[in-house]
């Protein structure tokens, strides 16, 4: 047995862990993470550093904000016009809606848009939010229509412009979405009869382009009326998006459906739940949960299809921004109006493909690995 006394060594420390928050470690972690990864940030940088300036001087610095249109002549070869925005603001929000009765869709846009940010926010999910709805609609339509409490009567084919965007793309989605939950499950049905009729509907609208849907219900479904008897063209133009968002809708809540385990519903079977207590208590929600992005991707596409609806006449937000350049004198500065539509149609797309991140979050707070 060795008699050498025991020399104690200690360990040398290690260095400490690597914060994984903050902005350096994401700037690591997302724009320099290997070499490919690190020249491909250098190269964007690059292309950022040598076109941003140009853009910051046309946009910004020889711009022209004020509706003169002598000096956006002078600086037409230097600086954007936004003078043309400043002068055309109005016809491009509201279109052909008589001037002094504006206010009226500004409120009504108002009100629809203040009750889409309150649907999205989980405290007002609840039962009342449907009376408020109600309520919003409503209050909508009695402003932009009048005829009623001492409102002058405005006729729909003088709605325009942004209301009516926003109008035509939430009906449509509001409509369209519980009609597209009954079509796929239709198209699950083992009744052959039901289930023929679904894949007839979704076929024949997916198989034509929304112009040509806008057009049959602007142009043709009057002829299969009776005689004498008329439907607004807003309101042909509302039934011919609906039914052709809900079958696109349809085939997204179709996927989700079958990418739900079969033992969900032989376990709620198994339980003694009926059909719709298992579709509604158990299949739905989580067949809803699996294609958030996809029928984000669908409320999206919808909300610009809205700008299709200039065919028959009617002059949404890029439809009302025609109208205003066709004035001689503003109609050469079309790309910064064009610039203009587009940041707003921008803003509010962003806004759904941030609020759908946020709900792929939340829903999925139990089955999410870090």
């Amino acid at each position: 047995m060795s008699s050498q006394p025991f020399v104690f060594e200690p360990i040398a420390s290690r260095a400490p862990p690597r914060p994984v928050g903050g902005l350096l470690p994401w700037l690591r972690r997302n724009l320099f993470d290997g070499w490919t990864n690190i020249l491909t940030t250098l190269l964007l940088l690059l292309l950022l550093a040598l076109a941003l300036p140009p853009v910051f001087q046309w946009g910004l610095m020889h711009a022209v904000f004020g509706a003169d249109n002598a000096a956006c002549r002078a600086a037409e070869h230097h600086g954007a016009c936004w003078g043309v925005v400043a002068e055309k603001y109005r016809l491009i929000f509201f279109g052909r809606y008589p001037y002094e009765q504006q206010w009226r869709p500004m409120v009504a846009c108002a009100l629809m848009v203040g009750a889409i940010a309150a649907s999205c926010y989980r405290p007002f999910w609840r039962a009342w939010l449907l009376g408020l709805w109600a309520l919003v609609l409503a209050l909508f339509f009695v402003l932009m229509k009048g005829g009623l409490v001492g409102l002058v009567a405005v006729e729909t084919a003088r709605w325009g412009g942004f209301p009516l965007t926003v109008m035509l793309a939430t009906l449509s989605l509001l409509i369209a979405f519980p009609l597209a939950i009954l079509v796929a499950l239709g198209r699950q049905s083992h009744m052959a009869g039901i289930r023929t009729l679904c894949v007839l509907y979704v076929e024949l609208v997916r198989g034509v382009p929304l112009i040509s849907v806008l057009f049959m219900a602007s142009f043709m479904l009057p002829l299969f009326m009776p005689q004498g008897s008329t439907i607004d063209v807003l309101l042909r133009v509302l039934i011919g998006m609906t039914l052709f968002t809900a079958a696109y809708l349809a085939e997204v809540v179709r996927g989700g459906l079958q990418a739900l385990p079969k033992g969900q519903i032989e376990a709620a079977q198994s339980l003694g739940l009926g059909y719709w207590q298992t579709t509604r208590k158990v299949v739905l929600p989580q067949a809803l949960r699996l294609v958030v992005p996809a029928t984000m991707n669908t409320f999206i596409g919808a909300f610009k299809d809205t700008s299709l609806v200039t065919i028959v006449s009617l002059y949404d937000l890029t439809g009302a921004l025609q109208l205003a350049l066709g004035d001689a004198d503003w109609r050469k500065f079309f790309f910064e109006g064009q610039l203009f539509v587009a940041a707003i149609y921008f803003v509010f797309c962003y806004a759904m493909s941030r609020y759908s991140l946020w709900i792929e979050r939340h829903l999925n707070t139990g089955t999410r690995r870090e």
